[in-house]
């Protein structure tokens, strides 16, 4: 079994449903007293928002690629990023580094087009649901049709996740919020929704739509399993 690197911290809440599904998934596979091999890196998430919110991607970037450095040093086989929005800097973060990054876009697109979808929608920040750094990997890499919210959908998705769901509130209003705007997305077309931020999952999930959901957190962590037992490539 590989050693799965884990780095964390964005925010917290997300970061222990990596450890408990993984976990989970190689008690799953393996049976008995099986658990994972692991190592994280955590970082404070205060800073992190804050950086993004004043567009601080070069010192971002930086602080990524020194936290992917430190999962290598401790052992780490493979580098796990438990967040979307950080991933626009996936690419650097995989250069600067000797061990692989399996990317969350890539293992979500894998689960996507098993189920025959084309078209699919994206929920997320507003950094992953309107950058191409996310969209343009799903369309370019795996030739998905991907449909984002509109403008005022997007800024209630982003609260969501930024004021509530990081810090662990979950409301029914903003469940609501969320299922209504699934539905207007499904109402354009989409086949199958992305939860394209690791907290959203926390809120809404496949009981709240009839279209085929894909949370991303449950995803990236059961194929981070998957690799670490070695029926995955990256």
């Amino acid at each position: 079994m590989k050693t799965i690197g884990l780095i964390g911290g964005m925010s917290w809440e997300s970061s222990i449903e990596y450890y408990r599904i993984i976990n989970e998934t190689v008690r799953d596979k393996l049976g008995g007293l099986h658990s994972a091999k692991s190592v994280m890196v955590s970082v404070d998430f205060a800073e992190i928002e804050t950086l993004q919110h004043a567009g601080a991607w070069d010192e971002l970037t930086a602080r990524m690629i020194d936290a992917a450095r430190q999962v290598q040093a401790g052992g780490g086989d493979f580098v796990v990023i438990c967040t979307n929005t950080m991933h626009k800097m996936a690419d650097d973060v995989a250069a600067a580094i000797d061990i692989p990054l399996l990317h969350i876009a890539d293992a979500t697109a894998a689960r996507i087009k098993a189920r025959g979808l084309g078209a699919i929608s994206l929920l997320g920040t507003r950094f992953t649901m309107e950058e191409d750094f996310y969209k343009g990997r799903l369309v370019n890499n795996h030739g998905l049709n991907v449909l984002i919210p509109d403008e005022s959908e997007r800024a209630d998705v982003h609260r969501i996740i930024y004021d509530e769901l990081v810090v662990g509130e979950i409301l029914p209003e903003s469940k609501a919020r969320y299922v209504e705007i699934m539905q207007h997305l499904a109402a354009r077309g989409a086949q199958g929704v992305i939860l394209g931020c690791t907290e959203i999952g926390l809120l809404v999930g496949q009981d709240d739509i009839d279209i085929p959901v894909f949370d991303t957190t449950l995803i990236h962590a059961q194929v981070a399993v998957d690799y670490a037992l070695g029926d995955y490539d990256i």
